[in-house]
């Protein structure tokens, strides 16, 4: 083979490797959720131990109200140097009553999601502005003396 050749397949070769780069990347965070082990938790039949043993620990459970466990799972998509953004998004809520059994289950989707998108990115706060200056040597003169006895 020739020069020009061997360098044009190097060009393709470094070309594929630079666009394989630029794939998607799909995260599973969370629960993974298993279609066949949700059709066997049922309301009436199930309790929270057989719930435990059927799809494991929760990712979180209700601390007020009715007693429920949440089982959250995402699916992210991310390009190289760009944030991730879900791409799928499922949560399980099993609920039960006061005796643990199971109530219910539902399963909900992305279409809950809500996005929330901060007022700037200052926490307006209560008080004074104080300057560098004024948090410096606010305090000179404010206390006591060393040494010196208290009030009393």
């Amino acid at each position: 083979m020739n020069r020009s050749k061997i360098l044009g397949l190097a060009a393709i070769g470094a070309a594929a490797i630079a666009a394989s780069g630029c794939t998607a990347i799909r995260e599973p965070r969370g629960y993974i959720i298993d279609a066949t082990l949700l059709q066997t938790v049922q309301p009436g039949i199930d309790n929270q131990r057989s719930v435990e043993g059927t799809l494991g620990r929760p990712t979180f459970a209700s601390q007020y109200g009715q007693p429920t466990w949440y089982y959250v799972s995402s699916t992210t998509g991310r390009k190289p140097f760009v944030r991730p953004r879900i791409r799928e998004h499922s949560v399980l809520a099993v609920k039960f009553d006061e005796a643990g059994n199971v109530v219910s289950a539902e399963q909900t989707g992305i279409d809950k999601v809500v996005y929330l998108s901060p007022d700037g990115d200052e926490t307006p706060t209560l008080g004074r502005e104080r300057t560098f200056l004024e948090d410096l040597f606010g305090n000179i003169g404010a206390v006591g003396a060393p040494g010196a006895a208290g009030p009393g």
